[in-house]
């Protein structure tokens, strides 16, 4: 089974602001609340490895994520891929301009190769995707 969402949520910030932050694959490995520990692998800043745990029975340890982005359309869209032996996530964030302000649409799919892993996603997508909006909106009031 695999798991899709797309969600969106506006911000007053304008798009290059918005895209400072989601372009770097190290504020969105943050914003993950099942992300204990990531290293950043790529000096280009591509390449993020996720140290993933996921409370489900058959995953007992802490799971690596190889996450790469795939495209980079400076200021308005990033895509990513994150590899592991449980599942295969990709992500898109489209950055529009919408009157004075930034709409973010997001878009995942969660592939998983182990029980349990959609359903944990299916379940929980809608609140990592509300800890990105909050970690876009602490990291925009440090900005300003």
């Amino acid at each position: 089974m695999t798991v899709r969402i797309e969600r969106a949520f506006e911000s007053s910030a304008s798009p290059e602001q918005v895209w400072e932050f989601v372009a770097d694959p190290e504020n969105r490995a943050r914003a993950i609340s099942v992300v204990h520990e990531y290293t950043a692998d790529d000096p280009d800043g591509r390449e993020v490895t996720w140290h993933v745990e996921l409370p489900i029975p058959l995953v007992g340890q802490t799971v690596t994520v190889e996450t790469e982005d795939l495209t980079r359309r400076p200021p308005e869209y990033v895509e990513f891929v994150g590899k592991s032996k449980v599942m295969t996530v990709t992500g898109e964030h489209e950055i529009v301009e919408r009157n004075g302000g930034t709409r973010l649409e997001n878009r995942f799919v969660v592939d998983g190769k182990l029980p349990g892993v959609e359903k944990f996603f299916e379940r929980n997508l809608d609140d990592e995707l509300e800890n990105l909006r909050r970690a876009l909106e602490r990291w925009l009031a440090r900005e300003f």
